[in-house]
C-alpha cells in the first residue's frame, strides 16, 4: 500500500517530488527494520518541513517500534492538527507493533481519504498503550 499526498500550504512541484521521494525511502527503511536510517531521513524531512503530517506520523510510528511511546505520542499529537485538509490515497500501510500505522506515499499529489482520522487512530492506540503500561506498574 502507499498514499498520495495533497494538502494546504505552498509546496513547489520540485519540493513535492523531493518530499515524496524521501517519505517513500524512509517508509521502506522503517518497514525493513532499518530504524536508524529511517529516523535520519525523517529528521531531515522535518527539519525542512516541520509541519509535514505524514513525516510526523511516520516518525511517531518509528518511535513506537523503538518502544518510546511517550515521544511517539508527542509526534503524533503534533501531526494531528497539521493533517487537517491533507488527502491521501492509502496503498501501503505498515502496522507497527499492533499499535501504530505508518503510511507509504505514492508519487502523486492527490488522494481520496483524509489523513487526519488515520493519525487520530494512531494517537488513540498509542495513548491506550501508555495507559495499559501505567496500569501494569
Amino acid at each position: 500500500m502507499g498514499l498520495l499526498l495533497a494538502g494546504p500550504g505552498a509546496v513547489t512541484a520540485q519540493d513535492q517530488g523531493y518530499l515524496t521521494k524521501m517519505l517513500i525511502k524512509s517508509y521502506d527503511l522503517l518497514q525493513a527494520g532499518k530504524l536508524d536510517q529511517a529516523e535520519k531521513i525523517y529528521q531531515e524531512v522535518l527539519q525542512k518541513y516541520p509541519d509535514q503530517p505524514l513525516a510526523l506520523n511516520n516518525m511517531g510510528a518509528l518511535l513506537v517500534k523503538k518502544k518510546d511511546y511517550q515521544q511517539a505520542l508527542s509526534y503524533l499529537e503534533k501531526a494531528l492538527p497539521k493533517a487537517a485538509g491533507y488527502q491521501v490515497m492509502v496503498n501501503q500501510v505498515c502496522d507497527v507493533e499492533g499499535i501504530c500505522m505508518a503510511f507509504r506515499p505514492l508519487d502523486a499529489v492527490y488522494g481520496n481519504q483524509d489523513l487526519q482520522p488515520l493519525i487520530k487512530l494512531n494517537v488513540d492506540l498509542v495513548r491506550a498503550k501508555l495507559e495499559a503500561e501505567k496500569g501494569a506498574k
